[in-house]
């Protein structure tokens, strides 16, 4: 436990899953990972790079393993949290107990996550180009070339981030919506959440 980062406690004194964060923090750190706080979450590295973090929700808190895709799931316990996300995956609890049966198992996916790391493997992620463009949007691309020459410039995460909100909604005039209001956004460089 000798890579705790004291910026982290404030995170596993507070909340509904004080018990099970701790267990969680005793098992990764019992790994050999170095703890961080990043994104107001406990982040585990190797060498500098995310292996797994931890979060709550309402109803489970979790282990995120931010190459999940690369791990052998031979127990069957990684969650996909939706369609969209390509490389992380989660292992979630509802309580203490099961933690404590699970230690081993998790220490498992924690070592071989860490050999993903240590190999320098990568997931292989969509293209941007391989996400589908609303129909909504790209009229207004189309209309408007500075709303297309600064949706280019954005990032390719930035780009993703817009196509999946965009998309969304099944109804046309909630896309409709949300591209109108996020447009002076895209064409002053910012992404969703910037």
């Amino acid at each position: 436990m000798n890579n705790m980062n004291p910026k982290a406690d404030f995170y596993f004194s507070k909340g509904r899953w004080q018990k099970e964060l701790e267990q969680l923090r005793k098992i990764v750190l019992g790994c050999g990972l170095t703890e961080e706080l990043k994104w107001g979450v406990p982040c585990y590295t190797f060498q500098g790079s995310n292996v797994v973090l931890m979060h709550v929700f309402k109803e489970y808190c979790a282990l995120l393993f931010f190459k999940g895709a690369l791990l052998n799931d031979s127990h069957g316990i990684l969650i996909r949290q939706t369609e969209n996300v390509q490389a992380a995956r989660q292992i979630r609890f509802t309580n203490a107990r099961e933690i404590t049966e699970s230690a081993p198992v998790l220490k498992t996916y924690i070592y071989e996550a860490i050999a993903v790391e240590e190999a320098g493997l990568k997931v292989d992620l969509k293209n941007t180009a391989e996400f589908s463009i609303p129909q909504e949007f790209q009229n207004k691309l189309d209309k408007m070339p500075a709303l297309k020459t600064a949706f280019d410039a954005l990032t390719p995460g930035r780009q993703r981030g817009y196509l999946l909100y965009f998309s969304a909604p099944k109804q046309s005039g909630t896309r409709e919506s949300r591209i109108e209001k996020y447009m002076q956004h895209i064409l002053s460089g910012k992404g969703l959440n910037d």
